[in-house]
């Protein structure tokens, strides 16, 4: 069974900075395309930024230049670097394999909260 867990999300000012942090077990990400997605209230889920294995990157356009994905395949871990928080960035954030649509295993996500 694939367990996914989200860690390092918080409350932080407008133009603040947080590292969030998945670690994945139960299946290796290193052959993989990784994947951070967000759900605000009343909102659909929407991707963030992927990690392809190869070492490309993908970022939503209104997260570009703020957000950096990284990944660690010897600690089977997902990051997501966020400078110049906005309080548009506000939402719960999940890592997971890509396209998550074909997954069926989902962590419980860490809390994301910018004050302005």
């Amino acid at each position: 069974q694939v367990q996914l867990v989200e860690s390092g999300g918080g409350l932080v000012q407008a133009g603040g900075s947080l590292r969030l942090s998945c670690v994945a077990s139960g299946r290796p990400i290193s052959k993989n395309t990784m994947a951070w997605y967000r759900q605000a209230p009343g909102k659909q889920r929407e991707l963030v930024a992927i990690s392809r294995a190869t070492g490309g990157t993908n970022y939503e356009e209104s997260v570009k230049g703020r957000f950096t994905i990284a990944r660690d395949n010897a600690k089977n871990t997902v990051s997501l670097q966020m400078t110049n928080l906005k309080p548009e960035d506000t939402a719960t954030y999940f890592c997971n394999f890509f396209p998550a649509a074909r997954e069926p295993y989902w962590g419980q996500g860490t809390q994301v909260t910018v004050s302005s």
